[in-house]
């Protein structure tokens, strides 16, 4: 028994991967061309892109968000347990990445089901909150630059129903959010987010240890 969160050594990570995660070879693919990109640690764990799937199912979501698309692992993984009338709208604004990601959802079958908007984020979110989407979105993932995590937090927060779900990528930050030397733009603003959803009266909140710290935000 142990009453905090257990840390994980390379060896268990291993260990839970090989005794959980249940990877399509399209996903395995997709998260190995990735790795050869220098920047291939935006890419998220298949662990996580597992969880990501069981709340996706267990809320019956059909409408989902998504705030930053990389190479389209993270919109793959959700896509791919989508029913047919299920929809993402994925905001980015680069078409080399996601050009990798298009090759993929064509190849899976859910090019269909992802509507891809390349345009700075704030941009697209104010856009679909104009034209009538508040409250319509049962899930929204945001893992994108920084700065911007509290705006993302608070359109996604407007643009998601009542019961829906916003997951937030990063908010551990490698241990940083800690570290009293860290002071980057990045990390303050992960701790200003953090510190600013401890106390927010319109969300359920949990921060769990998977990847790089992963935070729920049930909007009540």
């Amino acid at each position: 028994m142990a009453n905090k969160t257990l840390s994980l050594s390379k060896a268990l990570h291993a260990y839970l991967v090989e005794h959980s995660v249940r990877e399509p070879d399209i996903l395995q693919r997709l998260r190995a061309e990735t790795a050869k990109d220098s920047m291939s640690m935006m890419q998220i764990g298949p662990e996580q892109g597992q969880f990501m799937q069981l709340l996706v199912r267990l809320m019956g979501a059909k409408n989902c968000l998504e705030v930053g698309v990389f190479t389209g692992y993270s919109s793959l993984a959700v896509a791919l347990v989508l029913p047919a009338n299920g929809r993402i709208v994925a905001c980015d604004v680069s078409e080399k990445w996601t050009a990798i990601a298009r090759k993929y959802w064509a190849e899976a079958g859910v090019a269909g089901k992802i509507d891809l908007r390349i345009a700075p984020a704030l941009a697209t979110l104010d856009e679909l909150i104009e034209s009538g989407r508040a409250g319509s979105f049962d899930f929204a993932f945001i893992d994108a630059d920084k700065i911007n995590y509290l705006a993302y937090y608070e359109r996604a927060l407007t643009l998601v129903r009542s019961g829906g779900l916003i997951v937030v990528d990063n908010t551990l930050w490698g241990g940083q959010v800690i570290d009293k030397k860290s002071k980057s733009s990045d990390t303050q603003a992960i701790r200003q987010f953090n510190d600013q959803l401890r106390t927010d009266p319109r969300i359920h909140l949990s921060l769990l240890p998977v990847g790089d710290g992963l935070t729920l935000a049930l909007k009540l």
